[in-house]
């Protein structure tokens, strides 16, 4: 995503662009903070927020995404190669977004593609780059749920053509797996229901990440990604209970089958 944040107030025109990207599903953090060898601005055990001087930020999230301030594409291409070896499952091709945003005294606006504050600190940037690092993450579970749903739908039309679940209960149990963990991916990444702890005292910045929460519609997507996934649920529910059923007429038929074979060897030894 590129953001450009223009200052004209001052006689100034400068524009910093700020580019997320999902890398990966998974960021080795600790390995990241040992190899940049500087103190982060924030370190926590899911984001690593750095200054390089000026305008230039970098952002990282251990669900995959980095985010770019003031980096021209050729930095960030460098700065992606050189952190390769902690991308855990890179993503190809990679997700990426863009916004712009400018200032204005007093100003705060969130419209079409664009958002206007009236002042930049590395507070102002570090919830900018935060929601939309949050974006791209709901653009990719969007996009894992759907997959997940298109299996889905193939298991419902070959039972509603055949008349039988064309899954095997090994299989079935490794989807409810992927389901499940991602689910719990979705809880432990998305904040959608928590405030980041840096808006709790500035009401400038609580109002940001509110705008920005909406501008990116993120509890819209996040409540369509929840539906999808109930939608799942509720499919894996009726699979488990076919396939139980299915496993109690084979299991009634093997004790006939034994009973059968019971009898069949008394009558013969009594014959005997």
């Amino acid at each position: 995503m590129i953001i450009k944040f223009n200052f004209g107030t001052n006689g100034m025109n400068k524009r910093v662009n700020l580019s997320a990207l999902l890398v990966a599903y998974q960021l080795d953090l600790k390995g990241i903070k040992t190899f940049l060898d500087m103190k982060p601005l924030a370190d926590t055990s899911s984001e690593l927020f750095y200054s390089f001087g000026g305008d230039k930020y970098q952002y990282y999230f251990n669900y995959g995404v980095v985010v770019f301030s003031g980096h021209s594409d050729e930095e960030i291409k460098l700065a992606l190669k050189t952190i390769h070896s902690f991308l855990k499952s890179p993503t190809s091709p990679l997700l990426r977004d863009d916004h712009e945003i400018s200032v204005e005294d007093g100003e705060m606006k969130f419209e079409f593609n664009q958002l206007v504050v009236d002042h930049l600190e590395a507070k102002v940037f570090r919830i900018a780059m935060f929601n939309i690092a949050q974006s791209v993450a709901l653009d990719r579970y969007h996009q894992v749920t759907e997959n997940l749903l298109t299996e889905i739908r193939g298991f419902t039309n070959d039972l509603e053509n055949t008349g039988k679940l064309s899954i095997s209960r090994r299989n079935m149990l490794k989807f409810i797996g992927k389901a499940l963990n991602t689910q719990n991916d979705i809880a432990d990444n998305i904040y959608i229901f928590d405030a980041p702890e840096q808006v709790w005292d500035d009401e400038y910045l609580d109002r940001l990440h509110k705008g920005l929460m909406k501008h990116f519609d993120l509890r819209v997507r996040f409540s369509e990604i929840e539906y999808t996934l109930r939608i799942i649920e509720d499919n894996l529910s009726v699979f488990r209970e076919i396939t139980h059923q299915r496993e109690s007429n084979m299991l009634e038929w093997i004790i006939i089958i034994l009973i059968l074979v019971e009898v069949f060897d008394l009558f013969i030894s009594k014959l005997l």
